[in-house]
């Protein structure tokens, strides 16, 4: 299976988001007195006892209110606990039991999920207050954890609890033999449609199944061409737009769709243009490392002349100046123009991704690169690169030992890595460099 996902649910201001932030490590959720703040971002990874997960921090529950927020963050807590598979229900001791965590607790209990009941803010060391046990009468088969998110105890306790309800889970990937595609972009950018041409000139679907999130549908095609998956995402929209909390998901199904994706389609909407939504929703795919194809559609609405695809060609490639290896195809999913070559590069992309070089071919590439280009120096000091060796694929990556990191420039690293893509290609992927000193060890 994928990594599971851990949904921390409850009313306003129980501390949620400061038990969230205490457990993957760092300050993601904006943690204010109020209840109902907006959170920009409410996911995030930890690991535990060697198993990775994935947590939700959501707004909290007001069941019964009739506010337009309040019933919108119910919603989506509704949608994080459809998600998970663990939901982590988050009490406040100073208050004592209330009416809201009473009807939460049916709520959770009507999910038919593993529930993990903890009491925050038992702040003090020792035994817990009295309030405490008051939290029993909700009736949960677990025994109740006491923890304080400012302090950060017991957050270990919760999350040995969830991996209790996970079972004989195990981190590792489902085996799989087709190629991955998570098709993303802005809504309406054409990602199903493309997605549905595909299919619909490639009749072989072995079959229709359950994605590993729960709202979406992974289409599996067979053909000529290969095996695939396709990965059908919600359209991810500018930050100030997202005024329903349902939006925040469709950015987190995005993520977890290119993290299981093998290769990513960037849809662009051809009358739109390359714009900055586009630019940030391809950093999503960039910075996973995931090999990436430029999609512009429906170009068949796009009047043109002679230098109509130079023109894009080079809003893109000014736009999305951090990844130029990603090839840009010019497509309608409304007629078919060009779709069936998506296939060749998906294919082509893919195999750069997970290509192997030998170290000893690397090894000459670097010394030819040496020779033509003098590794920088630094008052008297100069930058000795000893030797490179490739250590995984998807993105390649490799590692390359010197005297001293801090003489091994961006700049030099971009022209190693340019040599790299001279010889070897590694279209449509990121390649990764680690630079380690002489007898540091490698990752």
């Amino acid at each position: 299976m994928s990594k599971p996902i851990i949904a921390i649910v409850g009313r306003p201001n129980v501390g949620k988001s400061t038990l969230f932030n205490k457990l993957i490590g760092e300050r993601r959720s904006i943690v204010e007195d109020t209840p109902g703040v907006t959170r920009d971002r409410i996911y995030g990874e930890t690991e535990w006892r060697g198993k990775k997960l994935i947590l939700i921090d959501t707004g909290g529950i007001e069941p019964k209110s009739d506010d337009v927020i309040l019933s919108q963050m119910k919603t989506q807590a509704q949608i994080a606990i459809d998600t998970a598979d663990v939901i982590v229900f988050l009490c406040d001791v100073r208050t004592g039991v209330t009416a809201n965590d009473r009807d939460i607790a049916v709520m959770l209990k009507k999910s038919g999920k593993p529930i993990v009941p903890a009491i925050n803010k038992c702040d003090s060391i020792g035994n817990p207050p009295m309030e405490f046990y008051e939290f029993y009468e909700l009736g949960f088969d677990r025994e109740l954890i006491q923890v304080s998110g400012i302090h950060g105890s017991g957050s270990g306790d919760i999350l040995d609890a969830c991996l209790e309800e996970l079972g004989d889970y195990e981190d590792i990937p489902e085996e799989d033999d087709t190629i991955k595609v998570a098709v993303i972009g802005k809504p309406n950018a054409g990602k199903s449609s493309i997605i549905n041409r595909m299919v619909g000139e490639n009749r072989l679907i072995v079959s229709n199944i359950a994605g590993t999130t729960r709202d979406a549908v992974d289409t599996r095609v067979e053909n000529t061409h290969g095996k695939y998956t396709f990965i059908d995402t919600a359209g991810i929209r500018r930050q100030s737009k997202i005024d329903d909390k349902i939006e925040h998901f469709s950015v987190l199904r995005a993520h977890m769709a290119v993290e299981r994706a093998d290769v990513c389609l960037l849809m662009i909407d051809a009358q739109q243009g390359i714009t900055e939504q586009d630019e940030k929703i391809a950093g999503i795919a960039h910075e996973a490392g995931k090999a990436t194809v430029i999609v512009v559609n429906k170009w068949d609405l796009i009047e043109k002349d002679n230098s109509t695809v130079k023109e894009f060609t080079d809003q893109i490639r000014l736009a999305l100046a951090y990844m130029p290896y990603a090839p840009i195809f010019f497509v309608s999913a409304k007629t078919g123009q060009r779709v069936e070559t998506l296939y060749e590069k998906i294919n082509e992309v893919f195999g750069q991704a997970t290509q192997r070089i030998s170290t000893g071919l690397l090894n000459d590439v670097l010394g030819d690169a040496m020779i033509r280009v003098q590794p920088p120096s630094d008052k008297g000091k100069r930058l000795k690169i000893y030797y490179m060796t490739q250590i995984s694929v998807a993105p390649p990556t490799f590692v390359i030992f010197c005297n001293n990191i801090e003489l091994f420039h961006f700049s030099y690293q971009r022209f190693i890595e340019n040599c790299l893509r001279d010889t070897f290609g590694f279209h449509g992927t990121p390649i990764k460099l680690i630079i380690r000193m002489k007898g540091d060890e490698a990752p």
